[in-house]
């Protein structure tokens, strides 16, 4: 009996930031368990390559690009970017042997407002995704993140995202002068709904406790949304000043998991203030990392979670969500939101 994947497949998944794939490079990565070179061409065009070569196993990422293509460093076969190979220094012409017949596998990929966003499909073939692909998570206020910090938590996607989504930790975990203190909780209700893979927080001022907020002056706003498979998009207007907050869980295997936030404004004013911004952000995310090690501990002992009705509601629909589109995948049918129109009320 075949062993069922551990991840949702036929799904954008942020690969990496920009940034951090230089022209006429490669960078390895391990994302869903799966080897994963990307490349970029002279060009600047992305792409995504299994980062093996079907020769003898050597990973691609320990090679170079060549003319526009990915060389591996151990007999220089050549991949190009559909995954075809293009050239074996070896032969002589009496193999009977035809490059273009020997094939990597090849990945969608999409670089969007600074980050590369990588499509993964179902690799057993059991749900075939008819074109045109779905598009990648749209992020308001810029093309370019002022800031974008990766960090790795050492849990299961699923424990990154019901803490990322999680209200009721912040007087707890997150205490400070600029966020939060567990003398600040107090009654919040929200109105949410749903949406595109997920849910909305709906558009709101943000509660009296969000010092964080006040920066951007004025009465500000925000929206917040959550859509498979770990991408949470908050976007906060105050005035002409705009700033788009994206957070995205992205599993490398069953125990790891990549955080990427990244920060979009469109005022001047405030990518002034980014280097400040950015020691806060590490610190954030720092803080919830050590809260995942510690409850590892625990999790050796316990699997199930207690999920209850208030503050883990946004936890409960994660799940019922992410069930229902593999539920959906495997039946070959249209993905059926199960969130209703409902206002949430919790203390935190």
């Amino acid at each position: 009996m075949p062993t069922p994947d551990p991840f949702l497949r036929n799904l954008w998944y942020y690969a990496l930031p920009s940034s951090a794939l230089k022209t006429g490079k490669l960078v390895g990565k391990l994302l869903l368990g799966e080897p994963v070179v990307f490349a970029r061409g002279d060009d600047g065009g992305v792409f995504a390559l299994r980062d093996v070569c079907p020769h003898r196993g050597m990973p691609l990422s320990y090679g170079r690009m060549q003319a526009g293509q990915v060389e591996c460093c151990y007999h220089g076969w050549r991949f190009n970017s559909g995954g075809a190979c293009t050239c074996i220094p070896s032969l002589t012409g009496q193999e009977r042997v035809e490059p273009e017949n020997i094939r990597v596998r090849s990945y969608h990929v999409r670089e969007s407002q600074g980050g590369i966003w990588i499509f993964m499909d179902d690799p057993k073939g059991r749900a075939e995704v008819v074109p045109p692909l779905p598009v990648v998570p749209d992020i308001p206020a810029g093309q370019a993140p002022a800031i974008c910090e990766v960090m790795t938590f050492p849990c299961h996607i699923d424990h990154a995202v019901m803490g990322l989504m999680d209200p009721a930790h912040g007087p707890f975990v997150h205490q400070s002068w600029w966020w939060r203190s567990r003398h600040s909780i107090h009654e919040k209700s929200k109105p949410f709904g749903p949406s595109h893979l997920g849910f909305t927080m709906r558009r709101h001022r943000p509660s009296k406790n969000s010092f964080g907020y006040k920066i951007l002056g004025g009465v500000p706003e925000t929206e917040i949304s959550f859509q498979l498979p770990g991408v949470r998009i908050e976007h906060i207007r105050a005035g002409k000043r705009v700033v788009g907050n994206l957070t995205c869980v992205t599993p490398i295997s069953e125990t790891e998991t990549e955080i990427t936030h990244s920060i979009y404004v469109n005022d001047g004013w405030l990518r002034l203030l980014s280097p400040l911004v950015r020691i806060f952000t590490k610190r954030f995310l720092g803080q919830d990392r050590d809260v995942v090690v510690m409850q590892q501990d625990g999790l050796k002992y316990e699997k199930n979670l207690m999920l209850i009705r208030d503050a883990d509601t946004q936890a409960r629909w994660y799940q019922q969500i992410k069930n229902e589109f593999a539920r959906a995948q495997d039946e070959s049918r249209p993905f059926v939101n199960p969130v209703k129109e409902t206002v949430l009320r919790w203390r935190s």
